[in-house]
């Protein structure tokens, strides 16, 4: 692609007010997130998680957000998975969302835990019986023939469950990041940002105010 065509896919942003800031970064998260959701933004849980293997490899692809409390941020994925092995060799990550339309992003970073099976087993039982089977079946991140191969495995799985409920697979569970950092941005005009930096400090936070 040309240059100049980057050049030319510039957003102006509206001039971004000062931040209804929170003593914690868990409030306002949970405020943007409801503003996000009512304003119609589409699938506002996205985020881009980035993980890194034993030799620093970095990796980044898009997971949903499943639960946000004071514990962390979780997400559930197969932990053969490319990300479950880097997280298994490497257990810190970083993720970031994008709510474009509201010229706001969060990104925040941790150490990375497994969720209780108690926990994964409640998620797992709420998803639709489709989902369910999806993620019993698939090798995730493993080379297969082709997409016949998975559907096979699909219907092979429910063929042996028929009407019984499906079993959370060993191999699948959620995954954990314990915030200790938290970044809030919010677009301005002339690309004078607003950027508002929460740090773990011990049981507080650390608020600062960061140059765009």
């Amino acid at each position: 692609m040309d240059p100049d065509d980057l050049a030319r896919m510039r957003t102006d942003y509206p001039m971004a007010e000062p931040h209804d800031v929170a003593s914690d970064p868990y409030t306002l998260f949970d405020r943007w997130l409801d503003e996000a959701l009512a304003a119609g933004v589409p699938e506002p849980n996205a985020m881009a998680l980035a993980t890194s293997n034993r030799q620093a490899e970095p990796s980044v692809r898009i997971v949903l957000l499943k639960g946000f409390d004071s514990r962390g941020a979780v997400f559930y994925t197969n932990f053969g998975s490319a990300k479950g092995i880097d997280i298994e060799q490497n257990p810190r990550a970083s993720a970031v969302m994008l709510w474009h339309a509201m010229h706001r992003q969060v990104r925040f970073t941790g150490a990375v835990t497994r969720v209780s099976d108690e926990e994964a087993d409640a998620y797992f039982v709420g998803r639709p019986r489709g989902a369910q089977l999806s993620a019993a079946a698939s090798p995730q991140s493993q080379v297969v023939s082709g997409r016949r191969e998975l559907e096979e495995r699909v219907h092979e799985l429910n063929r042996r469950y028929g009407a019984d409920p499906i079993e959370r697979p060993a191999e699948w569970g959620g995954f954990r990041i314990g915030v200790e950092t938290m970044e809030f941005w919010e677009g301005g005009a002339d690309r004078l940002h607003n950027r508002m930096r929460y740090r773990r400090a011990g049981d507080n936070w650390q608020r600062e105010r960061l140059a765009p």
